[in-house]
Parts: structure tokens; C-alpha cells; sequence
């Protein structure tokens, strides 16, 4: 992001994403926080006022599949950790391109497959220590279990990469973060 952008950063809930991206573009810049879940929401905005960067940054209960936006509006999109939430993923891509100007990028990070000498360990991880830490600490397994059913479920990098080309994006390409259980896809709009 460059300052003067205009960027979205999709089921961005808490804000993490958009505290950086309002520091990135400015106050000549513009960021946008849609989530369907308005108590998540209510909360970033909670946080970006108590970081000082609400004067560049607008929240608003929106769903990814259906975004309320025009056509071209944003030089990039973002989602993090919300699209393998998305009932409809590809309706939800859909959406983000055609949000995107011309010589826009989406930015996708995700849970992610694993390489395959991970896949047992992480599984063993994700079905038997994650829920009972979730148990321990946060006194609530099965918010972890979905967690990990969810991961499961998601594309694999190539399966989503196919996706974000299906909706028309260009260039596309993915780098594996921590041996593939985690990824950041990227696609620009030509």
C-alpha cells in the first residue's frame, strides 16, 4: 500500500489488518472494515479509535460474498483468517474483484495444507492438544475444534489459486508460510 490507497480488508473484524493498512496509506488514504459479525466489529472499531487511527478507517456490517460497494472502488483487498468462513467462497472472491480497481490486489492469508512430512503432527495438534488448550484456557473446545474442522475444509493452496484465476484474476501465486499451514495468496486485476 502506498499513501493515498484505498484498501478493504474483508471480515477484518478485530482490526489487526486495518490498523496497519490506515498507518500505510495515510490520511489523504482511505480503509474500509466490512464483517458480517457485528460484535467483532464493534470491537475493531474499539481498537482503531483507541490507536489513533480512526480518522482514515470506516467499519461496516457487511457480508464477503455480497460486498456493498461499487465496482472499482479499492486498490487492494485483504482477508485474513475469514475466507475458510465464507459459506460461499467463491461467490466471496467474486465479490472482492469486482471491488477492486484496475491494477488492484487481493491478498489472501489463510490456514492452509500443510507439507505432507507436517500433516501428522499438525493433525494430532489440531484434533487432540488445540480443543483441550481451548477447554483449559478459554473454557470453550468446541470454538477450537471448529477451528481445526475449518481448516480441513478450506482449498488447498493450488484449489484456491484456481479459484482467484476462475473470478479473473491474473498473476496469481501463493507462499507457504511455516511448511504450508499457513498462506498468503496474491492476484492482481488487470
Amino acid at each position: 500500500l502506498r499513501p493515498g490507497d484505498r484498501a478493504v480488508d474483508v471480515a477484518g473484524g478485530t482490526g489487526d489488518l486495518s490498523l496497519g493498512m490506515a498507518r500505510r496509506v495515510g490520511a489523504e488514504g482511505r480503509v474500509v472494515l466490512p464483517d458480517i459479525n457485528a460484535a467483532m466489529l464493534a470491537r475493531g472499531r474499539d481498537r482503531l479509535l483507541d490507536e489513533g487511527a480512526s480518522g482514515n478507517v470506516s467499519c461496516c456490517v457487511a457480508d464477503a460474498e455480497r460486498l456493498p460497494f461499487a465496482d472499482a472502488s479499492f486498490d487492494c483487498v485483504t482477508i485474513g483468517f475469514g475466507l475458510r468462513n465464507v459459506t460461499h467462497k467463491q461467490s466471496a472472491i467474486n465479490s472482492m474483484y469486482r471491488a477492486l480497481k484496475p491494477g488492484g490486489r487481493l491478498l489472501i492469508l489463510e490456514f492452509s495444507r500443510p507439507a505432507k512430512a507436517l500433516r501428522p503432527a499438525y493433525d494430532f495438534y489440531s484434533f487432540n492438544i488445540l480443543p483441550r488448550l481451548g477447554r483449559l484456557i478459554a473454557r470453550d473446545e468446541d470454538s477450537y475444534r471448529y477451528l481445526a474442522e475449518s481448516i480441513r475444509m478450506h482449498p488447498d493452496q493450488q484449489t484456491l489459486k484456481g479459484m482467484m484465476e476462475a473470478a479473473g484474476f491474473e498473476d496469481c501465486d501463493y507462499h507457504n508460510l511455516t511448511g504450508g499451514i499457513v498462506a498468503i495468496h496474491r492476484g492482481y486485476k488487470f
